[in-house]
């Protein structure tokens, strides 16, 4: 067992090497993505699936709750936590529409969807990215896949690649923690 917590520990510190290497400037373009969006009143919505709609979710909590300091609640909604309306999409058009029929009723062209796919080929998480360029808004996203369908679709995304899923999530979770503790920093010395 503890040869397999020091290999795990050690997949952590590379990603974390490669992350701090790459991803710096792209969570600083994501973070101000993010500001703009809400100071033009928009709104941020998320998705993605099992592990990402989990951090969907997350990320909307931060933004409407707080992350480090009060502040004023700031506009955000997960696509992926209302179940009449996942449920249904699913069995009346298919489980591919459940995001994109949501983007395509809610989202404004002032709005900001944050697509979250592991694999960057979600084919709910892509259509639904694409409806929202198509209506002009801004898409972030988060794959663990270069050259990915969402990655070609996205105005910013953050690529943490590798084979297994669960060290991808690790540094989506740090990334969207930094992007979410930027921005309260940015609404909360906002007079």
């Amino acid at each position: 067992m503890k040869e397999q917590i020091s290999r795990t520990i050690a997949i952590h510190r590379k990603m974390l090497d490669v992350f701090e290497a790459e991803c710096i400037d792209t969570i600083e373009v994501a973070a101000k993505t993010v500001i703009d969006c809400i100071k033009k009143d928009g709104i941020i919505y998320t998705c993605g699936n099992g592990g990402s709609a989990a951090d969907a979710q997350h990320i909307v909590a931060e933004l409407i709750g707080r992350f480090l300091r009060d502040r004023k609640a700031l506009p955000a909604v997960a696509l992926t936590t209302d179940t009449s309306i996942i449920t249904s999409l699913a069995n009346d058009y298919g489980f591919e529409d459940i995001f994109a029929k949501q983007v395509e009723g809610l989202v404004k062209r002032q709005d900001c969807l944050w697509a979250i796919s592991t694999s960057g080929s979600s084919g709910n998480v892509v259509k639904a990215a694409a409806l929202a360029k198509d209506k002009g808004a801004k898409v972030i996203a988060f794959t663990g896949k270069r050259n990915s369908q969402l990655e070609k679709i996205a105005d910013i995304c953050l690529c943490v690649p590798h084979d297994n899923s669960f060290p991808v999530q690790e540094m989506h979770q740090l990334a969207y923690h930094i992007i979410c503790g930027l921005v309260e920093q940015y609404f909360a010395e906002e007079k």
